[in-house]
């Protein structure tokens, strides 16, 4: 299905329904689940910066002092309550803690995950709670090329569009790359990531060789061994997908080593260390946000507000895991309001998913579009560039910005499958 094929509401119609209904949906709150790493080593880049964002977005939708078109308050006028969870402890306690959630606790939709390995646990218990569920950050393909979903959905790219952006930045900026490595963490995630990266990459350029691969268990923390067979088998770049903790130790262990005087990280997840590790990162290194967030966002008025709102309030600017909270937030409520505005009333949870399905609108990162995986996965822009701090302030330098349907699979085609075939179909500018 197109989504020139879906009737598209009015924001203005959103809107009004929006103030209409308010009165009649204030008597009670819209209790929402969140779920995102408060402990451990992907709290402090990834966990907490996700719920700064939330308790930020959240207080101004209640108050109804977002920019338009999230103006009024709330979720149809009812109160956004959050119900924390801390998403350490694995895919098994997750489900589990999702169960409560919604059993026990007795949220309207829950909003979350950050690993791969929760994303591909969690939509199973969702469907047969049914209960809507927004994915907000993790970037494995396989949730919606594996399976079909009534009440999942995804706000956010996949580590395709990461890796398949991330072959095309060397094809455009590394003339005569001969060789290349990785470090990927040893699950869903890291797999993914390098299988689609290097596949990409081979397509665009047939004759690059592999120097090595390397896949330490993920949360492993200590890289010796790893950092030793990147120095005897070097090659051009080393393409990491590692994130929060083990991306962090990765780059300070690898610096103390010498690991990157000659060899060019790129770093697919890299955008959430660069304020936090400004002084460590070295010159060059090539950064990702997961897409166009942090210092990839555009120039809009919804980027203005959180960036401002955001760094007054955390004495920090918000970085990727921000971004894609607040995408996810405005995603939910927009699609309560759209199936507000069609019902003329209370929507029901069908009537929001529906809505939701093949749901185009703007966050702070730019233009989000439901268009894959039958309506429930996002595609979005992918941007890389390259670290700089050579003036004391953190910078990113040689920008490039390639459009989703160049780094997207087309609908109903597995990013395996895509990368083999060529990138049939992609449409690049």
């Amino acid at each position: 299905m197109q989504i020139s094929l879906i009737k598209k509401t009015s924001v203005a119609g959103i809107l009004v329904a929006a103030t209409l209904s308010s009165a009649a949906f204030a008597a009670d709150d819209y209790k929402l689940g969140l779920v995102t790493f408060l402990s451990g080593g992907a709290a402090g880049p990834f966990g907490v910066p996700a719920k700064n964002a939330a308790d930020l977005t959240i207080e101004a939708l209640n108050n109804g002092t977002l920019p338009a078109p999230y103006s009024s308050k709330g979720i149809n006028g009812r109160t956004i309550v959050p119900v924390y969870v801390d998403e350490a402890g694995g895919a098994t306690k997750q489900s589990s803690e999702y169960r409560s959630l919604v059993e026990r606790r007795g949220v309207d939709a829950v909003l979350g995950y950050i690993s791969s390995g929760d994303c591909l646990a969690i939509p199973a218990v969702a469907e047969q709670l049914k209960t809507l569920t927004v994915l907000f950050d993790c970037g494995t393909p396989r949730v919606f090329e594996e399976n079909s979903y009534k009440y999942v959905f995804r706000t956010g790219p996949t580590a395709t569009m990461d890796n398949v952006a991330a072959a095309r930045y060397l094809k455009d900026n590394f003339e005569g790359l001969e060789a290349v490595s990785g470090i990927n963490q040893n699950y869903s995630f890291g797999h993914d990531s390098w299988n689609d990266f290097i596949g990409t990459q081979q397509v665009l350029n047939a004759s690059t060789k592999v120097s090595t691969k390397q896949f330490p268990k993920i949360y492993a923390g200590q890289y010796g061994a790893e950092i030793s067979a990147l120095m005897v088998n070097s090659s051009q770049v080393i393409h990491s997908s590692f994130w929060g903790g083990d991306m962090e130790a990765f780059l300070l262990q690898g610096a103390a080593r010498g690991l990157f005087e000659e060899q060019t990280p790129l770093l697919t997840t890299g955008e959430t260390a660069m304020f936090r590790l400004a002084e460590q990162i070295p010159e060059g290194t090539i950064l990702g946000g997961r897409g166009p967030f942090g210092v990839y966002a555009p120039d809009n008025a919804l980027n203005s507000w959180f960036r401002k709102a955001y760094t007054a309030k955390f004495g920090t600017p918000p970085t990727y895991p921000s971004y894609k909270m607040v995408q996810a937030l405005l995603g939910l409520k927009l699609a309560n309001e759209k199936a507000a505005e069609k019902v003329k009333g209370k929507p029901t949870q069908d009537d929001v998913i529906a809505a939701f399905e093949y749901l185009e609108y703007e966050g702070p990162g730019g233009t989000v579009k439901m268009n894959r995986g039958k309506g429930h996965q996002a595609s979005m822009e992918m941007v890389y560039g390259r670290f700089t701090n050579k003036n004391g302030k953190p910078a990113i330098t040689d920008v490039r910005r390639y459009v989703a349907d160049c780094v997207t699979p087309p609908e109903g085609v597995s990013s395996s499958e895509w990368i083999e075939q060529g990138l049939k179909g992609a449409k690049c500018n």
